[in-house]
């Protein structure tokens, strides 16, 4: 039995290692370094390409559930981020250099992997896995629009800049996590209102690179809004949103500051660091302008600027099942972002799940269609539901969950819910499995 993967990103990676470990021969196909995507930058298996989080790994936090489940099923990628972990609070950042490096290793070492350097432009006819990411080639992409007979959708995703830790002022910025929960892994850049109004002067005045004509029209990922689009909603959207200064104290003044820039760990030197939901479309010469305006960050030195890109997802409600099989041929299913589930954590879940149910169909066995009480079970579920008529990527939050029981007086607490749907999760999927 050979499985063909297309694509050695984070969610076909977790596919070909799990059918590995099931004894089946893979063939993973991978189109970098040969041909690039235009916000990768190198040619490592399960490059991270945007932050370097992978999101909370409190179980109490509907991504870090997510985190837990793929420990239940086996995961392979999720062991690694843990090994690759740098400092981030409860967030499970990495050494993005790192953890891309070691998957590589452990692909290239596999017996049962072959990794391919080539670009796949036909589907096979053999049963395949297409992981090929939201940045999958024009001339892959026109083959799946060809057989799922649907229109690709698009939404747009971006990228925010990184910067030198010795360049940071520290006579300004100061460490810190929110409330001060969990190490103070944070370095916050404060601003008072004068220096917040010409930093948002600055930025709703900036201009943006132009995008390329295939690219117009397309939407937005809500969740990972250009920092400049959260900008033209109003003033204090962004006060209210990536620049909340709630719980963010400098013990050095006891104040609390009108705006507060945050900068997250990137590599395990801790030499880099990203800023947080500073994601952006801005041309370069604006982004250190910006930058530059903020206080702390007057000298900083941008080692990566931000740049947005087109995101690709099949309409996965006409397309798919819960176990990511294509309705349309059995030997066939889809995995990672390309499915419409949005976020690193979640392409590795759903590349766990893919590989996890090609083996079940060789084999002859059962699909694992995981219950809508578990994070993957309702993200699952939830892109596959042909109820959709307008079917936009999501990622792992409570709401898709079903809900429960709690006693009247305590049906606002929020953290006590939390703590029964991940028991309720943990609980449906071990006794499944």
């Amino acid at each position: 039995m050979e499985v063909i993967v297309i694509g050695a990103g984070l969610a076909g990676s977790e596919a070909a290692l799990q059918l590995s470990k099931r004894n089946i021969k893979v063939k993973l196909y991978e189109m970098r370094p040969q041909k690039t995507t235009g916000a990768h930058t190198g040619s490592n298996c399960a490059e991270f390409v945007c932050s370097n989080s992978l999101g909370s790994s409190d179980i109490t936090n509907a991504s870090g559930l997510l985190k837990h489940e793929m420990k239940i099923l086996g995961g392979e990628l999720i062991k690694t981020a843990f090994e690759c972990r740098v400092p981030a609070g409860n967030a499970l950042a990495i050494d993005r250099e790192l953890f891309s490096q070691r998957v590589t290793e452990q692909i290239e070492k596999d017996v049962n992997i072959t990794l391919i350097r080539e670009e796949l432009t036909e589907i096979p006819d053999t049963p395949v896995i297409i992981a090929s990411g939201p940045l999958t080639s024009d001339v892959l992409a026109k083959e799946i629009k060809e057989f799922t007979q649907n229109e690709h959708l698009h939404f747009f995703d971006a990228i925010a800049p990184i910067v030198e830790k010795e360049s940071i002022n520290f006579d300004k910025a100061f460490f810190a996590s929110r409330y001060d929960k969990g190490e103070a892994s944070y370095i916050n850049c404060p601003m008072n209102k004068d220096e917040y109004e010409k930093f948002y002067n600055i930025l709703i005045n900036s201009p943006k690179i132009e995008l390329k004509e295939f690219e117009k029209g397309a939407k937005f990922f809500e969740s990972c809004l250009p920092i400049e689009v959260l900008a033209s909603r109003g003033v204090d959207t962004l006060r209210f949103g990536p620049m909340k200064p709630v719980g963010l104290i400098d013990k050095r003044t006891g104040k609390e500051n009108y705006a507060v820039v945050q900068l997250r760990q990137d590599n395990s030197a801790k030499t880099l660091y990203n800023l947080v939901g500073f994601q952006t479309n801005l041309k370069w010469g604006s982004q250190k302008e910006l930058v530059h305006s903020i206080p702390g960050l007057e000298n900083a030195n941008i080692v990566r600027y931000g740049v947005m890109h087109r995101n690709t997802f099949i309409n996965s409600p006409k397309i798919l099942f819960p176990t990511l099989q294509t309705k349309k041929r059995a030997d066939m299913f889809f995995a990672g972002q390309i499915t419409g589930t949005e976020g690193y954590t979640e392409s590795i879940a759903t590349g766990l799940l893919a590989g996890i149910n090609m083996a079940q169909y060789l084999n002859g066995e059962k699909l694992l269609e995981l219950p809508k009480e578990s994070m993957l079970g309702a993200l699952t579920h939830y892109i596959s539901d042909e109820a959709h008529e307008k079917f936009q990527p999501i990622n792992s939050n409570w709401g898709i969950l079903p809900p429960v029981e709690l006693p009247k007086k305590e049906r606002k607490n929020k953290k006590l819910k939390a703590e029964l749907m991940a028991k309720r999760s943990e609980e449906f999927l071990l006794a499944m499995l």
